[in-house]
């Protein structure tokens, strides 16, 4: 906790703070620990990542990524392939690598870090369209990337480029129908069935999130893309105590980033990095300021997204924990030189994640990108009544919310919905038709089950447009 608040006040990526951790308390460390296991390493950060992309697609809204998929599809697809050929050239051509090893450290560095690019983004206010094919892309290139990083780490020859695509392909496919399928049936369920205790949902949503992994990677699909696309369905289904299942999920996000990162430190030997801290700062520059943008410009060509956007998204390539859980993959395979292949990812995921980190927020106002002013969004959450067939919605007033100078009777909600108490400064009162809101106050708005929707979608549309929302067209906007 105290280094939380340590990277959080000093505006270090966490991931640094963690991994100094696992450092000093390892053989070169004030620890001493001697731990060399890079299978349970494997294993451990493979669970933690599940539920890292679980937190991570719960909390992606489907406004934003719903219209930017092909262009997130893309990048995670066409922009990998890209990437990873154009950092295993550099890798070959400018140190020396062999081709196998070269491929592995190109591949293995081309997936954006689901937990950085997560963690990142959401405190730095950008366009929809760029935070969504950021995370969408973060959510679906880890897929594609294990697929090639164990292709490439198998003994013998690897495989011809077209049987390759296939088996990657396919993998997806299966993957996604399982994710989608396991994420509507879970949010069907729990939308239908009131669970006896309200902290039983939070625990069904991720008991959920983790059965779409297990079930992608049982029926040999990609179980890393079911389980982000089964925790976006379930993230977009207005479940119940919503505010209290992404509690409980950001608190497991926090758990699995900090061991995960812990673990890689204590793997890692300092001394031993020495003669690959030039190699893995070369690599990385040719990562950073040529792959990556190639990628984005070629992903994104047929979608006339602007200079600008681009720009940033090539910037916001994020790298963490992902791909040096990705470079343990071939030590416990066995391949020639394994070791200073997770060196050199470990020294370029540090040194790129201290640099890139930081400077994105004043990268996003410089290219005037930041819409930190634009109006906060509400947060509602939603208890059944089964018996009565109706829903009680929490609704929180923020700061920045228009909803603040808004009267009851102004809201206009739906008929066989009402705001049935407000919360303010501490005392409730149930409010009149002229009560005015505030910035803090909390309504408590009970609804029937077949206006729920219609009432919540018009109390977003009023915190974002004010009284005017419906003649001004935000209500259909909240609704898209």
């Amino acid at each position: 906790m105290a280094a939380v608040r340590v990277s959080s006040r000093s505006g270090l990526p966490s991931l640094l703070v963690y991994l100094g951790i696992g450092v000093a308390m390892g053989q070169d460390g004030i620890g001493k620990i001697g731990f060399n296991d890079a299978e349970l390493t494997q294993v451990i950060g493979y669970a933690a990542l599940v539920v890292i992309l679980a937190e991570g697609g719960l909390g992606t809204k489907w406004k934003e990524i719903g219209p930017v998929l092909p262009a997130s599809a893309a990048l995670a697809t066409v922009g990998v392939a890209a990437s990873v050929g154009v950092t295993a050239a550099g890798a070959h051509y400018l140190i020396g690598l062999e081709w196998r090893q070269a491929l592995i450290i190109g591949a293995v560095v081309s997936s954006t870090d689901a937990a950085a690019v997560f963690s990142v983004l959401r405190k730095v206010p950008l366009p929809s369209r760029v935070t969504g094919a950021l995370e969408a892309e973060s959510g679906f290139n880890d897929a594609p990337v294990v697929i090639l990083v164990v292709a490439f780490s198998t003994a013998g020859p690897v495989e011809h480029w077209y049987v390759l695509l296939g088996e990657i392909a396919l993998e997806l496919a299966v993957g996604a129908a399982i994710g989608l399928a396991v994420g509507w049936l879970g949010a069907f369920g729990l939308r239908h069935v009131a669970l006896p205790a309200s902290g039983l949902y939070p625990i069904a949503v991720m008991a959920i999130a983790v059965a779409a992994y297990a079930a992608g990677a049982m029926a040999h699909g990609s179980g890393f893309l079911a389980v982000y696309l089964a925790s976006v369905i379930l993230g977009n289904s207005r479940l119940p105590h919503w505010p209290a299942t992404r509690g409980f999920a950001e608190g497991l996000g926090w758990i699995a980033q900090i061991g995960m990162f812990v673990l890689l430190g204590l793997l890692v030997t300092p001394h031993d990095l020495g003669d690959d801290v030039w190699p893995a700062l070369l690599i990385g520059l040719v990562l950073t300021m040529v792959a990556r943008p190639l990628s984005v410009v070629a992903s994104l060509l047929p979608f006339r997204t602007p200079w600008r956007q681009q720009a940033l998204m090539s910037w916001a390539g994020l790298r963490g924990a992902v791909p040096i859980i990705l470079a343990t993959i071939p030590m416990v395979n066995g391949v020639e030189d394994s070791r200073r292949i997770f060196n050199i990812v470990f020294v370029l995921v540090c040194f790129y994640t201290l640099i890139q980190g930081p400077t994105l927020p004043w990268l996003a106002r410089k290219l005037h990108l930041d819409i930190s002013s634009e109006a906060a969004d509400l947060g509602i959450e939603s208890a059944p009544l089964e018996r009565l067939r109706g829903h009680l919605l929490s609704v929180s007033v923020p700061d920045g919310s228009r909803m603040h100078g808004v009267e009851i009777n102004e809201l206009r909600l739906p008929a066989g919905a009402a705001v049935t108490l407000v919360v303010r400064d501490g005392e409730s009162f149930v409010p009149l038709p002229a009560t005015v809101l505030r910035h803090g106050d909390e309504l408590l708005v009970v609804a029937t089950d077949p206006v729920r929707d219609a009432a919540e979608r018009r109390l977003r549309a009023v915190a974002h447009g004010g009284k005017l929302a419906g003649w001004l067209g935000t209500e259909e906007e909240q609704r898209r």
